[in-house]
């Protein structure tokens, strides 16, 4: 058994009981498990290693509740970043089709890589395209490696347009490979215990990209395994409800209630397109769902009613979404966005700094079905952010209100990472990775697969 000591915090920011706030204290994790968590004078006095963390604030990891990582090789491309999720799907679809596995794998890698440096300790992925050799296992590879804790979800499509369904054919699969590769997938790498680095899900991709007897056959496949999540897009643009009324006579929430798909090991991405009584609706069966701020500006797909959501009681976290529709990877930033953009909506007191800070944490953690993430008290995974507040960007501001600070100033990046008890960023950088040959790897893959396919072509 190892112990890590974490002291001298200048403030704590446990989100426990009333999001308790702790000044000068610190952490001691024996393990992967925080075992104590209080003023610097009242933890043990030793430990295997020793973190001062003078001059930071500390705060539980985030957690990012959906992405396409994959993405990251599509981002800024020309004739996807004028327009709307139909046609900016459509520009797409055809370079995604050039994808292979080590593109699967760096781009994963660069993702998390960008993810990790702004504070995320878990991430989901939503993989639903698998052309060529392409496979959901490289992106666990790249996780593990990177030492992020990963909720990958086995995505899919096989609704084509030759069958009504927005994606071209030749990047669809048949149901019953999606459904061998799903159970493969979940034998293999999902693990349902406390602490556990690798949960699988499962996510058919939207209701405009596969049958409803896939979405029906996947829920009763995951609901068979134990803590095997549910994962999709739902109401997240208005071509999307007029698709649902006109293909199977209801708006997208009602049509997933009649296929199942409610309930508190389900959450949904975007959720924008909702009235008052589906609000209710997934508050009353504990349906969670994933807010994309950065993304549903970028590709203006309206706002999400997420003030009324959590005054309805619905589990909300927070998300970046794909790496093409944001295009970035900065979770402490989509949580500056949720904030603001709330705001927008419904004025400066709509939306606080704290809130934010819940959704991007114990929201989170909740959505994805996570009791063991989300806080720093005892018997909480070992995960947690450092950031110094003697940085540029925060003079004038921590002096004041360090967690305001986090928000309400433009914070790039953090100083410190510890996920599963292990140091995973420091000093600002990530541990043992070369991030120069990687970048330019995935440079030279997502050239290739562009070029395949210009803008006119």
């Amino acid at each position: 058994m190892t112990t890590l000591l974490l002291l001298n915090v200048e403030l704590l920011v446990t989100m426990g009981d009333g999001l308790g706030q702790i000044k000068h204290g610190g952490l001691f994790v024996r393990d992967n498990v925080i075992e104590v968590v209080g003023p610097t004078d009242e933890l043990p006095e030793e430990a295997d290693q020793v973190i001062d963390a003078s001059g930071m604030i500390v705060l539980p990891g985030l957690i990012n509740t959906h992405h396409h990582l994959y993405q990251t090789l599509t981002r800024a491309l020309p004739g996807a970043q004028d327009v709307e999720l139909f046609d900016w799907l459509t520009r797409l679809y055809p370079v995604w089709g050039e994808m292979n596995d080590e593109a699967v794998y760096t781009s994963a890698f660069i993702g998390m890589a960008e993810l990790a440096l702004s504070g995320c300790t878990t991430t989901t992925d939503h993989l639903y395209i698998y052309p060529n050799d392409s496979s959901l296992d490289s992106t666990i590879r790249a996780a593990q490696e990177l030492g992020l804790r990963f909720h990958p979800t086995r995505g899919s499509m096989s609704l084509g347009a030759s069958k009504g369904g927005l994606p071209p054919d030749h990047v669809v699969e048949e149901e019953h490979a999606i459904l061998a590769d799903s159970r493969r997938v979940i034998e293999k790498y999902h693990d349902p215990k406390p602490y556990s680095m690798v949960r699988v899900g499962l996510a058919p991709c939207s209701p405009f990209s596969v049958t409803g007897d896939l979405m029906r056959e996947t829920a009763e496949l995951a609901r068979a395994s134990e803590n095997v999540t549910l994962h999709t897009h739902v109401a997240e643009t208005a071509d999307e409800e007029r698709y649902c009324l006109e293909k199977f006579g209801a708006r997208p929430a009602e049509y997933m209630r009649q296929l199942g798909w409610l309930g508190p090991d389900v959450w949904w991405a975007h959720a924008i397109y909702l009235n008052e009584d589906e609000i209710q609706m997934l508050a009353d069966t504990g349906t969670g769902v994933a807010h994309c701020p950065t993304s549903n500006m970028r590709l203006g797909t309206k706002i999400a009613k997420v003030r009324q959501m959590r005054d309805a009681g619905v589990k909300v976290g927070i998300a970046v979404d794909g790496s093409a529709s944001n295009d970035g990877n900065d979770l402490l930033l989509e949580a500056r966005m949720a904030l603001l953009l709330q705001r927008v909506e419904g004025g400066a007191a709509a939306f606080g700094v704290m809130e934010a800070l819940e959704l991007a944490t114990l929201g989170s953690a909740a959505v994805i079905g996570r009791d063991d993430l989300g806080r720093l008290s005892p018997g909480m995974a070992a995960d947690f952010i450092g950031i110094k507040t003697d940085r540029l960007a925060m003079a004038g501001g921590a002096i004041h209100d360090p967690v305001a600070s986090l928000l309400l100033c433009t914070i790039k990046g953090v100083d410190l990472s510890v996920i599963n008890g292990k140091v995973v960023v420091e000093h600002g950088q990530l541990m043992n990775v070369d991030l120069e040959s990687v970048i330019a790897k995935h440079n030279e893959l997502a050239g290739a697969m562009a070029a395949k396919h210009p803008l006119g072509d």
